[in-house]
């Protein structure tokens, strides 16, 4: 939903913002003439068909037909709804986005107050820190330094049972709150208690950097359990979300590898040491939604998990996790440790280097997913080959198609004898084609023309002739032209996302998608012909319309009539 963002404001948002540079973080662009080109991040294909316009600040993929300006492409890649795309575009410009007519008339939820409570809550855990001298020690036995601690903005929860409640719900709406974020709760008589309590705090951000949850880690052995995360609340889904991810993209501007551990106390070590690359699942198995993240956040994941076997039947999940995901480009590999150590005292051991070293030596999939299969099985048999095949066939099914797919089942025939017979997606093997030409009605070929060139609009003046057409679109290309002349220098993007909560909006974008570039001076003279040839046929219309009723005319009419009728159709009129 736009929410109550003022036009104006995205106007200037999508003037700022280069919707090649937005793409190009996400995913790898190739120059192909006056366009970019990729393989499209929202379907798989071998062929690239996914194409990025400079000039009209605009995305299409003509295989899957994903379209849009830099703000859509935000909401489909990163699952945004269109506030928070805008607001995350804003950030990278350094914009602050208005709203008009105030929160409480906004049509969506508002979560403010709910982000501004977990935003006190963690700033009061911080304070709490210094004042407890167990937690100190703890930080300095782990070897946290001050920036470390202000960097990932851990706290302390001390103890008792209304640290929380009596600092921060001090009225009946904040106490709501409370229970709503899940920093509170409740026993069998339904009294309300601090959830955190004797805890090193870890505050949880999301993609923003606000906070949306908690983990709590106890600092003696013997009390349990060891991590407490917060609960799943409106905010914080812990099978979409990773510790730190924040703020390894703030520590990276283009990141090729990301690293993912099991701890928070590894993440926060790995930072230290000088690899701000580490993530950590937050309490569950690498989920599918997860591994989504990490492969977008970077084209090469590291998986890390101890050697023990709770270790590899965790690196397990995330392989099945990961291979829907394994387009082309995308690699995932997987570290596993020496018996009884973990990045945080591995890094200790070895510092930086020793670790990046581990890194760069992990295991591709590929070799962890043949070795895994067929550690039990006899392959000197029969039996043992065939026993490969079969288990390894409906995983290499899930692995999209594309080079990677192939390689894999090739792997498997050369390992077992048995060919892959993978069935083939069919959509991977259609043809894509950009369409040459179009054969459209002068209204809509006026309309890509404006939305191709926006300044043309300047060259038309009002009262617009042509609005006597009875024609589809008539009335949206006025509107059109309205918009443009009011607002010069918008580009196309812009003048598209002013339909975006309007019918008008995915023809408009289909529009835009099906338009070539085109050489300025032609686009125009055809603009301009369009527009003359739409003026020609309102006064055909009208010419045939007063013909009908000649007996029912009046002296004005007549003479209107006598004016019209020696025009020919001079100009094709197709429509």
């Amino acid at each position: 939903m736009r929410g109550l963002i003022p036009d104006s404001f995205i106007d200037e948002l999508l003037a700022r913002v280069d919707i090649v540079d937005v793409i190009e973080r996400r995913v790898p662009l190739k120059k192909a003439g006056r366009e970019w080109t990729a393989c499209c991040p929202f379907h798989n294909e071998r062929t690239p068909s996914f194409y990025v316009s400079p000039a009209k600040q605009f995305f299409h993929c003509f295989g899957c037909g994903a379209h849009g300006s830099a703000v859509k492409f935000l909401m489909d890649y990163e699952r945004l709804e269109f506030p928070d795309a805008v607001e995350e575009l804003a950030q990278t410009v350094g914009l602050t986005v208005p709203r008009e007519g105030g929160r409480d008339a906004a049509p969506r939820e508002d979560k403010t107050d709910l982000y501004a409570l977990l935003d006190a809550a963690a700033l009061w855990y911080e304070g709490e820190l210094p004042r407890n001298t167990d937690a100190q020690a703890y930080c300095r036995k782990r070897g946290l330094d001050a920036e470390t601690i202000k960097r990932f903005r851990l706290g302390w929860a001390p103890a008792g049972y209304d640290g929380v409640i009596k600092a921060l719900g001090n009225t009946p709406r904040r106490m709501e709150l409370l229970n709503e974020a899940g920093m509170v709760a409740s026993n069998e008589r339904g009294s309300k208690y601090d959830r955190f309590r004797e805890r090193l705090m870890f505050p949880i951000l999301d993609r923003r950097g606000r906070v949306i949850a908690f983990g709590g880690r106890v600092l003696s052995a013997e009390q349990s359990p060891k991590y407490l995360n917060s609960p799943e609340t409106p905010l914080f889904h812990k099978g979409r979300e990773l510790f730190a991810l924040w703020q390894v993209k703030q520590a990276n501007a283009n990141l090729a590898r990301i690293v993912v551990v099991e701890g928070y106390m590894d993440v926060i070590a790995l930072h230290q040491a000088g690899l701000p690359i580490a993530v950590a699942t937050l309490g569950t198995a690498t989920t599918p939604e997860h591994t989504e993240v990490l492969f977008r956040a970077a084209p090469d994941v590291v998986f890390c998990f101890d050697g023990d076997r709770a270790g590899r039947a965790a690196a397990w999940k995330a392989l099945e996790s990961a291979l829907p995901r394994l387009r082309d480009g995308r690699q995932a590999y997987f570290l596993f440790l020496p018996d009884g150590e973990d990045p945080d005292s591995l890094v200790r051991k070895e510092g930086r280097e020793g670790f990046e070293k581990r890194i760069k030596e992990a295991m591709p999939l590929s070799d962890y997913f043949f070795n895994e299969l067929s550690h039990d099985v006899d392959m000197t048999s029969l039996d043992g080959r065939a026993r490969l095949a079969e288990r390894a066939r409906p995983l290499i099914a899930k692995l999209p198609d594309g080079a990677f797919r192939d390689l894999m089942a090739q792997e498997l025939e050369k390992r077992s004898g048995a060919r892959a017979l993978l069935q083939a997606d069919p959509a991977a093997h259609r043809a894509v084609q950009r369409p040459t030409a179009v054969q459209r009605s002068l209204v809509r070929s006026a309309i890509s023309l404006l939305l191709a060139q926006p300044g043309l609009a300047d060259q038309v003046e009002k009262p617009y002739r042509f609005l006597r057409l009875d024609k589809p679109g008539v009335g949206l290309l006025a509107e059109l032209l309205d918009i443009a002349r009011a607002r010069p220098g918008i580009n196309s993007a812009m003048l598209v996302e002013h339909f975006a909560e309007r019918p008008e909006y995915p023809s408009l974008q289909k529009l835009m998608a099906t338009l070539s570039v085109g050489e300025p001076e032609s686009q125009r003279m055809e603009f301009i012909s369009a527009l003359e040839r739409m003026e020609h046929q309102s006064l055909m219309q009208r010419r045939d319309f007063l013909s009908a009723r000649r007996g029912e005319l009046s002296d004005d009419e007549k003479a209107e009539l006598r004016t019209l009728l020696p025009l020919r159709e001079q100009m094709s009129t197709k429509s």
